[in-house]
């Protein structure tokens, strides 16, 4: 399977991007972890904010290959992403796929799910997410990124 096998299903578009667009998801991911990290935000709304930030690390690195993702399972198919974009190890990928499900529960089914712990690993996780895209933007894409 590969990004060309998405596109024949209908899964992501074709995209033109720009530094401009990488540097905007970025800096969205980079406000988000920082907010995150503000005190007196219950754990549900940290995860949130930063399962966000990561995220937008997922859809600038699918930007940078020349794609969007279509509208149907847009979150799971941008984390998805990410074994084609970055390579990334299945672990990373199932672990931001489980904060996807525990945020959707958080979001639409029932307050106070997240724990402490969670929060903060969703959050390093998206800082490590962060730094990946921007190294593998400045090996891969270098005029993408400033």
């Amino acid at each position: 399977m590969s990004l060309k096998d998405w596109l024949n299903d209908g899964w992501v578009k074709p995209h033109r991007s720009s530094a401009q667009e990488i540097n905007n998801l970025l800096g969205i991911a980079d406000r988000d972890i920082i907010q995150s990290k503000l005190p007196g935000l219950d754990n549900d709304t940290r995860l949130t904010i930063a399962y966000n930030a990561a995220l937008q690390c997922c859809a600038a690195a699918l930007a940078a290959e020349g794609y969007r993702i279509s509208r149907e399972a847009h979150h799971f198919r941008l984390i998805q992403s990410l074994r084609f974009t970055l390579n990334l190890d299945s672990t990373v990928i199932e672990l931001l796929d489980s904060f996807r499900k525990k945020r959707n529960i958080s979001d639409y089914e029932r307050a106070g799910t997240v724990s402490e712990q969670e929060a903060a690993e969703m959050l390093e996780l998206a800082k490590k997410l962060r730094n990946e895209v921007a190294e593998w933007l400045r090996n891969k894409h270098a005029g993408l990124i400033a």
